[in-house]
């Protein structure tokens, strides 16, 4: 079945942000319940607020007032989210992008998850989409769930637990099935999909 989706959509174009993992978080609760283009202005007046030519280090973010991070467009809720990862960054628990690569899924799931405002969900997305982990089933995922369901002429979506042991299949390249099943939610959402004659 998986197959016959990639054989669909066409080779994977799976590409990564060469980001640190701190500023993948912050951008990962910029565009929380917000509208990509939405988040993407509001971390345009964030980046005037620091001054900073790139994206400000953890110590720049502390500096500011919540009422001023307010300004920019954040809701309270994200305000105390983004400094916990700003501090949290300054004080070594969120890694740099060179000690992440030094750390397993799971321990830097196990590691991220405790952070305000940040889920296994949001870790899963910084593996696959800043470090490039090879392995990841975001099994929450809704889109991921729905491109199974889909490629598979189901009638309803996998509960998570079920859809994880589906997925043992496809491991050690779960990342790339979770990429092809996007693609073919994608597809179907746009009235592209053809459901594999063999499933």
């Amino acid at each position: 079945m998986l197959k016959a989706v990639i054989r669909q959509v066409g080779p994977c174009t799976l590409t990564m942000a060469k980001r640190q993992p701190y500023e993948a978080l912050v951008r990962a609760i910029a565009h929380q319940q917000v509208h990509g283009r939405a988040a993407e202005a509001i971390l345009g007046r964030f980046l005037a607020l620091c001054d900073a030519p790139v994206f400000p280090a953890p110590e720049a973010v502390l500096a500011q007032t919540p009422e001023a991070m307010r300004g920019c467009g954040f809701s309270a809720n994200k305000v105390l989210a983004i400094r916990d990862i700003a501090e949290k960054a300054a004080g070594g628990v969120v890694p740099t992008r060179a000690a992440a690569r030094r750390l397993t899924d799971d321990a830097l799931i196990e590691r991220l998850v405790p952070l305000r405002g940040v889920g296994r969900w949001t870790v899963e997305m910084l593996l696959i989409f800043t470090l490039g982990r090879a392995d990841i089933l975001p099994v929450d995922d809704f889109g991921v769930r729905e491109g199974y369901r889909v490629a598979a002429g189901l009638d309803e979506q996998p509960k998570p637990r079920a859809f994880a042991a589906i997925g043992e299949a496809w491991a050690p390249y779960r990342t790339t099935a979770a990429w092809y099943f996007w693609r073919a939610a994608d597809l179907h959402k746009e009235g592209r999909f053809r459901l594999p004659k063999a499933i």
